[in-house]
């Protein structure tokens, strides 16, 4: 039998009459299959309207300043799909992880009826959360912004106004990635047109004035900048996360591993999806993670 320590953010209790059930109001009645998640946070809702502006920022300066005035009709199309393929993958993506349930554990099920239906063995443990009145899985912590507990979260994120966990990681993986990418594509466009209007007029580079230029391609170089380096970081913290399989409040908290160890393969393979394809890249693609118990109890 594993001993386990006992944290002061867990109530860990081995019989349900210790569990308080009377205290616990009835889980509410399931919602319906297709109901939108979304989280009514204030500041979540700005933070993800101001990406979405950031982003149309980019797709205005880089379409009607750069590619379209542009008399390499070659290089604008090119360019021009790319960048709007890399654009509307990132905004998709960011749907995905702000929509997507990331994991939520029934709110309200600490009731008695419940801890007996779930016929525990001697030895094994639950633990519930005093916050929402939740027997919570193993793994699962509290965020007190979507106010549930979540399955294998990772951290809040106020960009994509939801938390990252079980189910929607892989959908904040991909939206790092391709904000980053379209970054560093804006970054090598700026460069580019900067030198072209170097060589060249300055009135004849672009449809609008010159000082009007410069600022917008500035705006846009120091926003882009500025994204690449936070998402290229972000990118980067989540695939080691995934490859170690422990989340960023497990490390954080330094918690005792309590789960079996993966390869880092198969540690991708249950984030991203069975098997590997081109899926993988989509956030239209849903990962099949498999059946596995939403209750996992520590013996």
């Amino acid at each position: 039998m594993m001993l386990i320590p006992t944290h002061h953010f867990r109530d860990i209790e081995r019989k349900p009459e210790y569990l308080q059930p009377e205290k616990c109001i009835p889980p509410p009645h399931t919602s319906p299959v297709g109901t939108m998640w979304f989280i009514r946070d204030g500041c979540g809702i700005a933070c993800a309207i101001v990406t979405w502006f950031l982003v149309l920022y980019a797709e205005f300066v880089v379409l009607f300043v750069m590619l379209i005035p542009s008399r390499d009709y070659v290089y604008s199309i090119i360019n021009g799909i790319v960048f709007n393929l890399l654009a509307f993958l990132a905004l998709a993506s960011h749907c995905r992880a702000m929509l997507t349930d990331p994991g939520a554990v029934p709110k309200g099920n600490a009731t008695k009826e419940f801890i007996e239906s779930l016929q525990l063995k001697p030895g094994q443990v639950v633990y519930k959360c005093p916050k929402c009145c939740s027997i919570k899985p193993d793994r699962a912590h509290h965020c007190s912004v979507c106010k549930r507990c979540i399955r294998k979260m990772d951290h809040h994120c106020p960009w994509v106004n939801n938390c990252v966990g079980e189910n929607n990681q892989k959908y904040f993986v991909l939206f790092t990635m391709y904000i980053a990418l379209i970054s560093l594509h804006a970054l090598i466009m700026v460069g580019f047109h900067f030198l072209h209007c170097f060589e060249e007029d300055w009135t004849k580079c672009s449809s609008f004035s010159p000082p009007t230029t410069v600022i917008l391609l500035i705006l846009l170089c120091f926003e882009g900048l500025l994204f690449l380096i936070f998402t290229s970081v972000m990118f980067g913290t989540q695939v080691h996360s995934i490859c170690t399989d422990e989340t960023g409040i497990e490390q954080l908290k330094k918690e005792e591993r309590r789960w079996a160890k993966k390869t880092k393969w198969m540690n991708m393979k249950a984030v991203f999806g069975h098997p590997f394809s081109l899926g993988w890249a989509s956030p239209f693609a849903t990962p099949d993670q498999g059946k596995a118990d939403p209750y996992q109890y520590v013996v």
